[in-house]
């Protein structure tokens, strides 16, 4: 039996282990990328290492997140990005050059190798054939460090594409689509591998928008092949050198196979407030539109903006409606600049924003209240925004435009003749914002600005667990949920301190004022918990507050690793009855810790109603001693 394209690329970088569906993973990873919302944690975790140059083939460390600068905080936490990747052997991304994702596709992304970010949209990488994943920053720090990086051996699912995209189709209806059939959590613990003859009709940036959003699948990743497309777009970028051709064996076994005929699409929209509530942009009419957010690493690429442009050149924005719009990098912005399309933006009525994550993140631009706000952006989550009564909606860049200009969510079919963009032969090239590191590093002062604090460190695990449940929650719940990630925090992401205090806040208030009370305890969850953001500072704020353990009917991959990491137990409800069984305040004890993290099932009692809870601990031995240690990063100093 042949290699499909994903077994491919893990079978030369297999350090550990079998590549058996459910058994556990080492990978060496060649590339690592971090953003600065999560970088200055990476990077203070990757000098606690002690060593002193990144052993990865390349790493670049990207401004694109925390971009306002009401105060000195994101401009502190930028230098100190800036001169510990100096002095440590990584590439600097400069603020203004652009999206991590986005730049990364363009200037580093090669085909064939492993990314590892710490940031849950890395996948992106796969629409130019990269096996590249999210995770956790003290993942990717241990990365840089050369060590391998662990993970659950995924199933493959061939997602079979046939047939053309009709006019006013788009890649991102093509997402959206298999989010509706498979929902947030229909790819925990998989890779989705597009294959089929509707393959070599997207481009780079459409297939890259793709495996971009299947990370709200759950995926572990996402990824096309590398072909005569691929070579094509590393032409233009003046990288053909980095062209490996990269192709799925004839006879390659799969797990599963998804069927979509391209040509059967028509525009979709994900509604309000989950990326997989898609319908069809058709069955939403009259639903007047306040605002149109037109960017982020998904539909950011030259050729999203230039059918942007084409649509609203010599036409206004809708009196009610307000628009903007961020390209996706400097290297997009500049070719906009010299064609004119930017001209027809700015006439059109768009607002232009920098070369940045913005909205997407709560980074400004938040919408009126109760707003109905389209994006083109990939989550939708209640409050992410920045305004929690708001209405948002996913949907792809024409119709968004479309909708610009109507005022009410308008399905593209309506504007007529379709607007054809070509990729270009040649790209912009200008890399002067990216910085080299030294070769002296020696000569180098990092520079730490008083908001950066130590990052908390979790104590090895007790003989005896105990605690209060400190809140009880629903399904779904967040990493925006765990650790809000609005403008008014984002200053402060190394300051774990201050960003406890708002910890699980828009579910519970009160969650830091009780953790305080009690000295930490327990959360209960329902399904899925932990889904979106691979942000680490969801485990580190709930560590920072003495939580010992979450007990839930299920995790989202990236967080439960994060979780393992800062030595804070993910307990699987064996029975979902259980977790009716229990309320806020019910005091929990979890006797024979030591022993009892050994084995693949946990009993958790209840002392204030006398019942008894079995729950599934089903990890790998290496987690197991992590917990037991009290995190990765205890294990790593101790050369474990």
């Amino acid at each position: 039996m042949g290699l499909n394209v994903s077994r491919k690329i893990i079978s030369k970088h297999l350090v550990k282990g079998e590549m058996k569906a459910g058994e556990e993973i080492a990978i060496k990873i060649d590339q690592t990328l971090t953003q600065d919302s999560t970088g200055t944690m990476a990077y203070l975790q990757f000098e606690a290492m002690g060593i002193d140059k990144v052993k990865t083939k390349r790493s670049v460390a990207y401004i694109d997140h925390n971009m306002l600068q009401s105060g000195p905080e994101n401009a502190d936490d930028q230098l100190y990005i800036q001169t510990v990747a100096k002095k440590h052997g990584i590439y600097f991304s400069k603020p203004g050059n652009g999206i991590c994702h986005q730049v990364n596709l363009e200037r580093f992304g090669i085909p064939g190798d492993t990314l590892l970010g710490s940031d849950s949209h890395t996948p992106t990488g796969g629409g130019i054939g990269m096996l590249a994943m999210g995770a956790g920053g003290l993942d990717v720090a241990v990365a840089m460090g050369g060590g391998e990086y662990y993970i659950t051996m995924p199933k493959i699912v061939k997602v079979n594409l046939t047939g053309e995209l009709q006019p006013w189709v788009s890649a991102k209806d093509i997402i959206l689509e298999l989010l509706r059939r498979l929902t947030v959590k229909g790819g925990v613990n998989k890779i989705f591998e597009y294959s089929g003859p509707g393959v070599k009709t997207l481009t780079v940036p459409q297939r890259a928008t793709i495996t971009n959003m299947g990370a709200e699948l759950g995926a572990t990743t996402s990824i096309f092949p590398s072909d005569e497309v691929t070579l094509e777009f590393l032409k233009a970028q003046d990288r053909e050198k980095d062209f490996v051709e990269l192709k799925a064996d004839e006879d390659a076994a799969y797990d599963e196979v998804v069927e979509i005929n391209l040509s059967e699409l028509e525009p979709m929209a994900a509604c309000p407030h989950s990326p997989d509530n898609v319908v069809k942009v058709s069955s939403l009419k009259g639903i007047k539109v306040d605002q149109v957010g037109i960017g982020s690493c998904t539909n950011s690429s030259y050729a999203d903006m230039m059918k942007t442009a084409r649509i609203l050149d010599g036409k206004t924005v809708n009196d009610t409606t307000s628009l903007v719009i961020a390209p996706g990098s400097r290297q997009v912005l500049n070719m906009l600049a010299k064609n004119g399309a930017l001209s027809s933006i700015v006439s059109a009525g768009a607002r232009v924003l920098e070369c940045a994550c913005g909205p997407c993140i709560g980074m400004g631009q938040s919408p009126v209240t109760n707003a109905v706000s389209l994006r083109t952006f990939n989550r939708n989550f209640e409050g992410r925004s920045g305004t929690v009564s708001a209405q948002v909606y996913i949907v792809s860049p024409e119709t968004a435009a479309a909708s610009a200009l109507t005022g009410y969510i308008t399905d593209p079919r309506t504007l007529g003749e379709d607007v054809k963009i070509e990729m270009p032969k040649e790209f912009i090239i200008n890399d002067n914002l990216i910085i080299h590191p030294a070769e002296d590093s020696s000569k180098v002062e990092i520079v730490r600005g008083p908001n950066i604090k130590p990052f908390p460190c979790a104590l090895p695990l007790a003989e005896a667990v105990t605690g209060k449940v400190l809140t009880k929650l629903g399904d779904n719940i967040t990493t925006d949920h765990i650790m809000p990630s609005n403008a008014k925090l984002l200053p402060y992401r190394s300051n774990i301190p201050y960003l406890s205090e708002y910890c699980l806040t828009p579910s519970d208030k009160d969650f830091p004022k009780k953790a305080k009370e009690n000295n930490g305890g327990f959360v209960v969850a329902g399904s899925n918990y932990g889904q979106g953001s691979s942000r680490e500072h969801a485990a580190l704020a709930p560590l920072f507050l003495g939580i010992k353990a979450v007990l839930a009917k299920s995790f989202a991959r990236i967080h439960m690793a994060n979780l393992i990491n800062n030595g804070i137990m993910p307990l699987v409800f064996k029975s979902e009855a259980d977790y009716d069984d229990i309320d806020e305040m019910d005091e929990l004890m979890i006797e024979d810790a030591q022993a009892q993290v050994r084995n693949d099932e946990i009993i958790v009692k209840n002392k204030t109603n006398g019942h008894e809870y079995i729950m599934e601990f089903k990890l790998p031995e290496r987690q197991k001693k992590m917990i037991i240690s009290g995190g990765l990063l205890n294990m790593v100093k101790a050369g474990e």
